[in-house]
């Protein structure tokens, strides 16, 4: 399995006892793969946006490793990628933190509010 450096953005293999930040989210269009992250195609992909503000936030927090499934998963290998769905809990229970992703929510919205963009999220909805 695989983390992303977030200093870097680039995979590495994961570094057992290694504490990491995960990203919970809503798959949209354009998500970068494991095969899209490294190239240089990549930071010009809608769901690059995700993986550079996850892994920034992850950075600022003090965490070296970010995990998001979308680019961290080699799908290719269907024994990489039974192994990664059957253990998605522990990914979700070994991380550090958890970051949620709302794609449809403006970053200066006030959840608060009565009409809050937040309050009707796709994220809350799958």
């Amino acid at each position: 399995m695989y983390l992303l450096n977030t200093s870097t953005l680039q995979l590495e293999e994961f570094p057992k006892h290694t504490k990491y930040a995960i990203l919970s989210h809503v798959w949209g269009r354009e998500e970068v793969t494991f095969r899209d992250i490294n190239g240089p195609h990549a930071v010009r992909m809608e769901g690059y946006t995700k993986i550079e503000r996850c892994c920034a936030q992850a950075l600022a927090d003090g965490y070296k490793y970010a995990w998001i499934d979308t680019c961290c998963i080699d799908k290719s290998s269907s024994a990489e990628l039974s192994e990664a769905i059957n253990s998605m809990y522990r990914w979700y229970e070994g991380a550090a933190v958890c970051y949620a992703y709302l794609a449809d929510v403006p970053s200066n919205e006030n959840p608060a509010e009565k009409d809050s963009k937040f309050r009707h999220s796709r994220y809350f909805k799958r």
